[in-house]
């Protein structure tokens, strides 16, 4: 077997950055062939525009977000049902009385559910025994007085209140201040390139 006596690269003396043509060189043909284009398939392409139109839609049908009013919403501090502080300790007389007077609050609020009942049922009784007479001797009466009363909803009244207005006063205006916070609107979470929205409208992204 014999070997090449020239070697691959003769080095010269000088620049790095100069190339001399007497220089002998050595390399690999080159068999490597040209990329392949992509196949693009055209549903696969058709159905990631639909899915982008639909989320483009959703996007545009987001509710847009609404300014939240301090004043009513309350601190979590004040939620707290931690009691600051500290009861002193009851008499054994004093928890039996309190203890009595809740048992007697009980009994009486049950007769008076109970007399409420009692009451009702009677005038509903006696209702349903009224219409039932008035049927026998007119029809017309009965359908009368089983008709809707349109006029009696809505219901207002006047009554008496627990601070009636002062006559003749004239209240002070007092100064407003404005400490609203302004607001920058937030960014969609989405945001298409120019690329994807043109291939959208129709025209492939380059």
């Amino acid at each position: 077997m014999r070997h090449s006596w020239l070697p691959h690269s003769v080095l010269l003396r000088g620049s790095h950055w100069q190339s001399s043509l007497l220089e002998f060189r050595t390399s690999l043909p080159v068999r490597a062939q040209p990329k392949k284009k992509k196949k693009v398939d055209v549903k696969k392409e058709q159905a990631q525009k639909e899915r982008m139109k639909k989320k483009l839609k959703k996007l545009e049908k987001a509710p847009p977000e609404l300014i939240p009013i301090e004043d009513f919403i309350t601190p979590l501090k004040y939620s707290e049902s931690n009691r600051v502080r500290s009861l002193p300790a009851l008499s054994p007389e004093e928890t039996e009385r309190r203890v009595l007077l809740l048992k007697k609050w009980c009994l009486f609020k049950q007769k008076q559910d109970e007399a409420e009942k009692k009451a009702i049922k009677a005038l509903v009784e006696s209702q349903q025994e009224a219409l039932k007479e008035l049927r026998l001797e007119s029809e017309e009466l009965y359908q009368a007085a089983v008709r809707r009363d349109e006029g009696l909803f809505p219901f207002e009244r006047d009554g008496p209140t627990y601070t009636p207005p002062l006559p003749g006063y004239d209240p002070p205006e007092g100064k407003c201040v404005d400490i609203t916070k302004l607001r920058r609107k937030l960014p969609l979470l989405w945001n298409p390139p120019r690329q994807q929205l043109s291939w959208l409208a129709g025209g492939r992204a380059e």
